[in-house]
């Protein structure tokens, strides 16, 4: 997993050392190695099992499946997996592989998710299912609930995904609108038992929400998704059946999704396998390695894209006007998971933005570089994995006559580093574990 135009972005020694040090966070993040570390430590369920199979769905899909095809491979009686249709798969041998959308559903999704599940038919207490998800899985794996369409769940998450909503918010809304999330994907699994093996996208690892929960108990209700809607004023947007559905179930009117102390999870083991943490990690060490004074801030990072930039546009004034709290040269680590509220006719993703951000804000500091990228390569709508800005990057945009103000209000990001050359390709790295954040301070 490498950044594709690393040489055309390497202008000076400090760029070229974030970008390495990104590098190094996306070669943490190989979902391969962490399932195989796994599997090693659930070899006693696999042994007990009569019959073994695997099924999966997220961006990471592919190298998790490699992964317990050549360490169990013989065990697996069937399998199947569900990626993005614009990724590659490689070939594998026990297990097939599906495609779906990303990051809405389409018909394609729900196809694959209706195959993903008649694999599972006629299961016993003696059978084992290794469930694998990964960030995207939401999207991949669609199956709506009775009474919803799925042209209506895809203007739901369209919707949802502009609305400046956390990821948290728009799975508990997708969870109410489904027949596999929140859970509801072990009615369809049992009486066999399972073993969850989740990579993480979403802060602070709650595996109830990572792609929207399908083998967890969801402590959300249809009174959350209802308040929901109501925080970001979607009332008037939804289309009037999902409001009625949701509305519905407040009243009780509509089972809810399995909660915690449910008898369907008493044979479900759920297992973080790989996060953001564990990336971070390897960045300070690589950042370390290259001579900076390292400070991880935080994995949690949440929020506007273009506060969070103004709060890490702070700490950087601060540790190059005063030491502190880490001296110079430094290396600022952050790692989680903004969001973008879209009210400007431009394109970008939460990376750039918050690359625009840190820019605009720390206009007139020459003693630094910002770089951002979403683990998966993908950053909102767009090509790109991220941006990567200096002051050299505001000396290009204003001897061309750009001023990133305008850009940042109209969510423009992707079109103002794509004129100043600071836009980071890495391409689907078939990983998720949510945003990287360096900033270097010399």
């Amino acid at each position: 997993m490498k950044i594709l135009n690393r040489k055309t972005l390497s202008k000076n020694r400090w760029r070229n050392d974030v970008l390495e040090i990104l590098e190094e966070g996306l070669r943490a993040s190989d979902p391969k190695k962490s399932v195989e570390e796994t599997l090693e430590r659930i070899s006693g369920d696999i042994e007990a099992a009569e019959r073994v199979f695997v099924i999966g769905f997220g961006k990471a899909s592919t190298s998790m499946a490699e992964a317990c095809e050549e360490k169990i491979g013989e065990r697996i009686v069937d399998g199947a997996i569900i990626i993005p249709e614009n990724v590659d798969a490689k070939r594998l041998r026990r297990i097939r592989v599906l495609k779906g959308t990303h990051p809405t559903p389409s018909e394609a999704s729900v196809e694959s998710a209706r195959r993903l599940i008649s694999i599972c038919q006629g299961l016993t207490r003696r059978d084992l299912v290794i469930c694998l998800i990964s960030g995207g899985g939401s999207s991949l794996l669609t199956l709506p609930a009775e009474g919803v369409t799925l042209e209506e769940k895809k203007t739901v998450t369209d919707i949802l995904l502009k609305s400046g909503a956390e990821i948290k918010e728009v799975n508990t809304v997708r969870k109410h609108l489904s027949s596999v999330k929140g859970g509801q994907l072990i009615k369809f699994l049992k009486p066999a038992k399972v073993v969850s093996l989740i990579l993480s996208d979403i802060v602070g690892d709650p595996v109830e929400y990572i792609a929207s929960g399908p083998t967890s108990p969801d402590p959300s209700t249809f009174r959350d998704a209802y308040n929901i809607i109501l925080k970001y004023d979607l009332m008037g947007k939804l289309p009037r059946s999902i409001v009625e559905r949701i509305e519905r179930g407040v009243r009780g009117e509509i089972p809810e999704t399995p909660k915690p102390g449910d008898e369907v999870f008493k044979n479900v083991k759920n297992i973080i396998v790989l996060n953001n943490m564990k990336a971070l990690t390897a960045m300070e060490r690589k950042a370390a390695e290259l001579g900076y004074n390292t400070l991880v801030l935080t994995s949690f990072m949440e929020g506007e894209a273009r506060e969070a930039g103004r709060f890490l546009c702070a700490i950087i004034k601060q540790i190059a006007t005063y030491d502190s709290p880490v001296k110079k040269p430094a290396c600022l680590i952050v790692g989680g998971e903004t969001t973008v509220t879209v009210k400007g006719r431009g394109k970008g993703g939460r990376n750039q933005e918050l690359a625009l951000s840190v820019l605009t804000n720390c206009n007139g500091l020459k003693n630094f570089v910002f770089a951002s990228i979403g683990s998966d390569g993908i950053d909102g709508y767009t090509d790109a994995a991220g941006a990567i800005a200096d002051f050299s990057t505001l000396e290009n945009a204003f001897n061309k006559g750009l001023n990133p103000e305008v850009f940042l209000e109209d969510n423009d990001s992707y079109n103002f580093f794509k004129q100043t050359d600071g836009l980071i390709f890495t391409g689907p790295t078939g990983t998720n574990v949510n945003d990287f954040t360096i900033t270097v301070i010399f």
